[in-house]
């Protein structure tokens, strides 16, 4: 039985890699948890983008800690001026917010995406 759940988490981490598929972006989940009873589960991703290359407007059904491992990200949320984090730097995105992120330097960037969503929901929607 416990290498039944070893296989299923390892097909549920490879699958979800998956998920979203461009040029010059890799996701990597490592993790997912329930978040106690509430319905809730954690997830953590990490992200990890070529120079110059920009992760297109996106939203997350839960919030979404980011958290940027090395490089320099520039996030843009609609109607508003970038904000620009560097290795170190973190930033809170509430749920359902419209947003981009690029990598602004000239080295790979990664980030480390924590999201709290909806059981069952996925953590990244993009947007049209």
């Amino acid at each position: 039985m416990k290498a039944m759940k070893i296989l299923a988490s390892a097909m549920l981490l490879a699958a979800s890699s998956l998920a979203f598929a461009q040029d010059g972006i890799t996701r990597t989940e490592s993790l997912r948890h329930d978040y106690g009873n509430t319905g809730t589960e954690a997830i953590q991703v990490r992200v990890d983008i070529a120079p110059g290359v920009q992760f297109p407007r996106h939203s997350h059904p839960g919030v979404e800690i980011a958290y940027v491992l090395e490089g320099t990200m520039e996030y843009q949320f609609d109607g508003q001026a970038p904000v620009t984090l560097k290795k170190g730097d973190s930033l809170y995105i509430p749920a359902g917010t419209i947003h981009s992120a690029k990598n602004v330097s000239s080295a790979p960037a990664a980030e480390l995406a924590t999201y709290l969503v909806e059981k069952g929901k996925p953590a990244l929607v993009l947007a049209h």
